[in-house]
């Protein structure tokens, strides 16, 4: 009825003829109009005892930012045909307000996932140009008090009463800070009218341009101090951000593209965007209680609650210097100074320690020879034991660990606690470590006063450690921090007491005193300790580092001698990256958007330069997982024993022949040893070609063999792809038994015989051309096509086709042997066919070069027609004793079972995402060989190959490695290795779930 009303009012009130679809209100009544001609409308009916001077106050807002030519979107105020901004009419017997503006499109914030950088720098920017529009602006009205504004945040101080027992003490400490200091503060800010509500139902944004496009709802303006605006918009885009300071960051660096902040206004902003969240918190908490029907309350807390914690648990003086830095000041107030100071007086300080050289200097990052793979794992006593030999073998007593170097080392809780190995913990070193014999003498390198002195116990913590307080000639403080120092020797210190540059100020300790470390003192400038005292930092989070970094330099600063570029951390990935594409054939391509700098792998995961764990699911070469210590141990073993070629004889060959070929189908039993697939499928192209006295071959559409020439022509995956010439004459290709996209649908009855027909006819036609094949190649289950599954009896009609025509069968097992398929050890015995030749590469040895070539006998002495086969390292002792470990592993750790159970699981819980995502089209695969098709519509089958580019990009970001496959580029692939765990799994799809929502909601519109 209402509706019929308005829309007769707007009728005759503003000339407009519109089709009204209500919007969410939370007081008053809002819809969207859409006029004939496609002009869209907010109309807005106030509630009933909504004061015409609130309407007019936002009215004359928008008025006056329209006339400031802003580039963000606003809405306008729409007159009515008396020109009046807003007007009085009735509505079963009440008088309401009713305005209409135009409609600014978009998608509101709350729903746009995820939110990119380029996005948080772009609100940054709209906040700005918003803030920098209302400047100037006065009405009667601006000075309302408003229950949510920050100026009246202690009026609900009272509230925290209501607020839960594990919440409140951080609530009511937000607030007393606020009163004590903040609030204060806030009087002496520049004030403005401001928005005061840029709340994620207020913000829109344009998915095309990946931008923030509007703000509208200017129902809680207020006259503020203008730093408001911005606290309130960070306090709701940081929640449900996993890096909430760094999403801070990049709103920050867009406001200040636009408009300057200054360092008081800066001051205050942390504690203003956690007041903002603890009024949230504290009125909530209140409704929850005086409204429990209502369970809103509860679910709204939840994001603000979250953020709070997260805030909570940050130093509020580190946060003003990631703000101050985004905003282009100074990250501390006297920073310029101080380095100048100690470049000054640097090359005249007292060596800390009596060192004799200063060439030796440590690699302990995660890439580290010393320490292995799976540096986590590194007991202490092994580190000590280890350094001692590296220290020894060069005949120095000391030796220096570098600074900014990421580590896996830090790995008790003191350094973070992750939910999952991929989380990202504190692992960049602050300071320098000078390592050597427990006992011996540091020196204090300038006169100071000592600031803390204190005994820290954790493991891996510092043990004894001492700060000392510096100053410049200007009178600037700083500070020097020595740590893993022997208990007894601070013994002779205190709070206050004066020391002399050159003076002697502890001793390092023994592991059992300084958190089980090797003996040596770690050394570290500290030009502000913010307010974290003791707990300084000696290892930072990789992506705060560049503000870590300002705050503790590098100490050659105070150690000369050393080199400072020797002693420097892990190379830049841009640089390395910069330098592959000078060095490296143009056309060698590199995964994902942000290229990966990987330095180590252990079992499931990769790590790259800065010690940041990647799962993979994508790399199926490392078949028992990275680095497996059984498959080191063994290639290390036998290459300090022998490594030679074929033409000695060595029982390894033998042993690993017997072994492989047990696996096999009776009658594979004669064995070549190659360097690659590569080499093997070659070597396949010679003895069918020798058996058959044949040379045309039949191969699979999309099919990927190898990539020298000859494997090329028989690869339709390049030679038909870009840069490719086609096949050559003797190649004949068949279509893949795609039971998904292919000319047959699964469903269809006998949809394998089908296929297979088509392989018939193909041989019908060669034979009438009056030629004839020497073989039929494929994969299996053909991977580079896309993950697919051949339907069932296809493989078994295929091989009775092609022998009936007198050619071999050739089966490439690459990508599914050795158990990945979970039921079945080789793809062959899945599909219950014998080839006539087996190709097995890659992952035989683990990565360790290596093919391998199972054939008949018979097959293998027509092969010996006198011209000898001879591969330099196929099948060397090295291979073949990491293969044989393989072998070991796969069945002493029951991996094909690990499969065949996790990977069962994993495609039950694909195939359940798959009912709500539409984009998924079909999920498909054994074990741990599947795949994912994307496509746009599931009726046309478009493929989604931009989509999928984006999930496998956007894993990475969750630091998740897969790829995409598929002739169309739009499938998924998932190989993991065998020794992935059911949480990497769960991980997985929990991740896939968050890209396939954030893909859901691209293209829709408020």
């Amino acid at each position: 009825m209402i509706q019929h009303i308005l829309t007769q009012q707007l009728q005759h009130t503003y000339g407009l003829f519109l089709d009204l679809v209500p919007l969410a209100g939370e007081l008053d009544l809002n819809f969207k109009g859409q006029s004939k001609e496609g002009a869209v409308y907010t109309v807005k009916l106030m509630r009933k005892d909504c004061q015409p001077d609130l309407i007019d106050f936002q009215c004359a807002a928008l008025q006056h930012l329209a006339k400031r030519e802003l580039t963000i979107g606003l809405p306008r105020v729409v007159m009515s045909l008396q020109g009046e901004s807003y007007v009085l009419i009735e509505i079963e017997g009440e008088q309401r307000l009713l305005w209409v503006l135009t409609f600014c499109p978009g998608m509101l914030w709350a729903d746009v996932r995820p939110h990119s950088p380029d996005l948080l720098y772009s609100l940054g920017r709209g906040l700005a140009q918003l803030t920098g529009g209302l400047e100037g602006f006065t009405h009667p009205s601006m000075q309302r008090k408003i229950r949510w504004e920050l100026t009246e945040a202690m009026q609900n101080s009272h509230l925290t009463s209501y607020v839960q027992d594990e919440w409140r003490a951080i609530v009511q400490a937000v607030f007393g800070r606020f009163e004590g200091s903040v609030a204060k503060a806030m009087k002496r800010l520049p004030h403005s009218v401001i928005h005061n509500d840029a709340n994620d139902y207020n913000v829109l944004v344009s998915l095309e341009e990946a931008t923030v496009s509007a703000f509208f709802d200017f129902g809680d303006m207020s006259y503020q101090p203008t730093i408001c605006e911005l606290a309130v918009a960070m306090a709701y885009a940081g929640m449900g951000q996993e890096k909430p300071i760094q999403a801070y960051q990049e709103i920050l660096r867009g406001y200040s593209s636009v408009r300057s902040l200054s360092v008081e206004e800066i001051q205050v902003l942390f504690d203003l965007i956690k007041t903002r969240l603890a009024v949230s918190i504290a009125i909530s908490s209140y409704r929850q209680v005086s409204e429990p029907e209502n369970s809103y309350h509860a679910i709204s807390q939840a994001p603000a609650k979250d953020l709070l914690k997260q805030l909570d648990e940050l130093s509020s003086g580190f946060a003003e210097c990631v703000f101050r830095e985004a905003c282009g000041h100074p990250v501390l107030m006297h920073e310029a100074e101080i380095m100048s100071y100690l470049r000054r007086v640097g090359p005249d300080v007292h060596p800390v320690m009596e060192v004799d050289t200063y060439d030796h200097v440590l690699d302990l990052s995660v890439g580290s020879l010393l320490l292995g793979a799976n540096s986590t794992s590194v007991a202490l006593p092994n580190l000590t034991r280890s350094i001692d030999r590296w220290m020894a073998d060069r005949k120095t007593a000391f030796a220096f660990g570098r600074y900014a170097e990421s580590r896996r080392l830090y790995a008790s809780s003191n350094f973070g606690t992750a939910a999952y190995p991929t989380e990202e913990r504190r692992t960049q070193h602050l300071g320098i470590d000078i390592f050597c014999k427990a006992a011996l003498p540091v020196f204090a390198p300038l006169d100071g006063i000592v600031e803390i002195l204190t005994i820290n116990e954790l493991p891996l913590d510092y043990g004894g450690l001492l700060i000392l307080r510096h100053e410049t000639d200007q009178g600037h403080a700083f500070f020097t921090l020595y740590g893993h120092l022997s208990h007894d020797s601070l013994n002779h210190l205190e709070i206050g007491q004066a020391v002399k540059a050159g003076e002697k100020i502890a001793t390092i300790g023994e592991n059992h005193e300084n958190g089980g470390w090797p003996p040596h003192v770690h050394v570290q400038i500290i030009l502000d300790l913010l307010d974290y005292g003791k707990d300084f930092p000696g290892v930072c989070k990789q992506s705060e580092s560049s503000i870590w970094q300002r705050l503790s330099p590098h100490p050659a600063l105070l150690i000369p001698q050393l080199n400072e570029k020797e002693s420097l951390g892990a190379p830049d990935p841009v640089g390395v990256l910069t330098e592959r594409k000078q060095r490296l054939g143009f056309n060698l391509s590199i995964s994902y958007a942000k290229p990966l700098h990987l330095v180590s792998g252990f079992a499931q995961f990769l790590y790259d330069s800065h010690a940041q764990a990647y799962l993979d699911v994508y790399n199926n070469v490392p078949h028992v997982g990275h680095s497996h210590p059984r498959v080191v141990k063994a290639i290390q073993d036998q290459i300090g024993l022998l490594n030679t070629n074929t033409r000695y004889l060595h029982e390894q060959i033998l042993i690993y022949a017997e072994r492989l070929t047990a696996k096999l189908p009776e009658g594979l039993d004669v064995c070549y040893f190659l360097n690659s697939a590569s080499e093997a499928n070659e070597l396949a192209l010679r003895l069918a070609r020798t058996y058959t006295g044949r040379k045309d071959m039949l191969v699979v559409e999309s099919a990927y063999h190898g990539h020298t020439s000859s494997l090329i022509d028989i690869s339709p995956y390049k030679h038909d792809g870009p840069g490719g010439r086609g096949a050559p004459d003797w190649v004949h290709t068949v279509p893949i038994p795609d039971d998904y996209r292919g000319k047959w649908k699964r469903g269809t009855p006998e949809i394998g015989l089908r296929y297979a027909e088509e392989v018939q006819n193909k041989l019908e036609e060669i034979a009438r051309q009056g030629r004839a094949v020497a073989g039929y190649i494929a994969e299996t289950y053909p991977s580079v096509g896309g993950q697919i599954m051949p339907p069932e009896g296809y493989l078994q009609a295929v091989y009775a086709h092609v022998r009936a025509h007198g050619g071999l069968c050739i089966a490439d097992e690459v990508q599914t042997g050795f158990g990945r398929l979970g039921n079945s050890f080789w793809g062959i015995d899945s599909q219950e066919v014998v080839p006539d030749i087996v190709i097995m590469g890659k992952p035989i040895a683990n990565g360790f070069p290596m093919g391998a070539l199972v054939t008949t006998r018979e097959i293998a002495e027509v092969f010996d027609n006198g011209m000898e086969f001879f591969s330099t390292f196929g099948g060397n002792p090295v291979a073949c004793a990491a293969a044989t470990a393989v072998l070991d592993v796969v069945e002493q750790e029951q991996l094909q079972n690990n499969a065949q159970e996790l990977g069962s699981q994993f495609l039950t819980d694909l195939r359940e995402m798959q009912t709500r995502h539409d984009i998924i089209g079909d999920v498909r695969g054994e074990g741990f060989f599947l795949g994912i098709e994307l496509v746009r519509n599931r009726d046309t089958l478009e493929a989604a190959a931009q989509e999928a580019s984006y999930v496998v990009n956007r894993l990475r970001d969750h630091h998740i490695l897969a790829g995409t496959d598929g002739p169309l580029h739009n499938v998924i692939k998932i190989r993991p290795s065998m020794v992935v765990e059911k949480r990497d799994m769960t991980q997985v799809v929990e991740v896939l779930d968050r890209i396939f929502q954030e893909i859901s909601i691209r293209g829709r519109d408020r």
